[in-house]
């Protein structure tokens, strides 16, 4: 049963890092390539969209972890299991204070009533973006070392 946890655990959070790491070096990427006003556009609409559906699944992986760390408590690789969880609630907290307050101006931008600096606002969440990605990379790692 442990077995199968993990794996749906790691499968999971693979995923939503995965999810979060093309919207770095991908998606944000495209956005800024885009003519006049599409990038803004698309920016909004991605923030809806992942707004809607990455808290679950950043609550549903910590749940996750969270009851992997218990159920293989005296398992090898609990530890890396318990600092996994401890850097998601950290990208959690960050994606709280940081985050969410621009993706939530952000989604509801248009190029009629942005502010005049929503270019710096998209910088600062794309700075703080990079940080939880990193974060997010360090905690899969650490779920992918304590299956061996």
């Amino acid at each position: 049963m442990l077995n199968a946890l993990e794996v749906v655990t790691t499968v999971s959070f693979g995923l939503m890092v995965g999810v979060e790491f093309s919207v770095a070096f991908v998606m944000n990427p495209i956005f800024n390539a885009l003519p006049e006003d599409s990038g803004q556009l698309g920016r909004a609409h991605g923030g809806r969209m992942l707004g809607a559906v990455m808290p679950v699944w950043y609550l549903t992986s910590l749940a996750l972890v969270a009851v992997w760390a218990v159920a293989g408590r005296h398992h090898t690789g609990a530890g890396l299991v318990a600092i996994a969880g401890a850097l998601l609630i950290l990208s959690v907290i960050m994606s709280l204070l940081l985050l969410v307050p621009i993706n939530n101006r952000n989604k509801t931008w248009t190029p009629e009533n942005r502010p005049a600096d929503w270019r710096e606002q998209t910088d600062r969440w794309n700075r703080y973006h990079y940080v939880r990605v990193a974060v997010l990379v360090a905690a899969f790692t650490l779920l992918v070392a304590a299956l061996t």
